[in-house]
């Protein structure tokens, strides 16, 4: 008998759904596990066959689990790509810049060494749109999502580029707050120019050092808060 909690009243599937996750991630099955058959996880859940059934189906839609016909439900992942992006969407501030800070900062380097001169142009471009903008903020946001993200891809790091996109809806609400919360230093267009000045030089170096420098102090100026805010 597996060690499942038994689930209450509720929205039943949800729920399922929310226990079988958190027992894969837990590590009660581990990848290349095969489950329990339906009647043991009806049993071990307190719910009905139907509902595991549908819980199955869910997890097995996101990708967490394989069903084999006749031989079983198979854990695939440990974890659930969606749920991981809700997580993310729910962290602090702090939590989400410092992420993006390693993933730009990085994404600087590689592109001041492999870039080729279409993505220097696009690079050029969006910046310029970007100055452009001028006070329309949303505008300005969205050019500068569009440099970071032409940024990454001249990294021509696969995985990279992967995994910026695939945090690309925290990246942009983070560049949403440094430009509508006025406690927090907005990056400036300066700033980004430098960044660019180095990748045009191939300066692999100073392009990280510029990467880290557009979002450093917006990190110091949370971290001074949390200071302040302490007992």
């Amino acid at each position: 008998m597996t060690n499942l909690s038994r689930i209450r009243r509720g929205s039943l599937v949800d729920h399922a759904i929310e226990t079988l996750r958190g027992a894969i991630e837990q590590g009660e099955w581990q990848v290349g596990d095969r489950l329990p058959v339906e009647s043991e996880l009806s049993e071990s859940l307190g719910i009905s066959r139907n509902t595991v059934r549908e819980a199955v189906r869910v997890l097995v839609h996101v990708g967490m689990l394989e069903t084999r016909q006749g031989d079983g439900t198979y854990v695939r992942a440990n974890r659930d790509a969606g749920e991981t992006l809700r997580r993310i969407d729910r962290a602090q501030l702090r939590d989400q810049l410092e992420v993006r800070l390693m993933l730009e900062t990085e994404a600087a380097r590689l592109a001041a060494l492999r870039r080729t001169s279409d993505e220097l142009n696009t690079l050029c471009e969006t910046l310029d749109q970007r100055a452009a903008a001028g006070d329309d903020l949303d505008a300005r946001i969205h050019h500068d999502e569009r440099f970071h993200h032409a940024l990454a891809a001249a990294s021509h790091n696969s995985a990279l580029t992967e995994l910026y996109g695939y945090f690309a809806g925290a990246i942009s609400r983070t560049i949403e707050q440094t430009e509508l919360d006025h406690t927090l230093p907005e990056p400036s267009q300066e700033a980004h120019e430098l960044l660019l000045a180095a990748v045009r030089r191939q300066d692999p170096e100073q392009a990280a050092a510029r990467a880290r420098a557009l979002l450093q102090p917006s990190l110091d100026a949370l971290a001074s808060s949390r200071e302040e805010d302490s007992p």
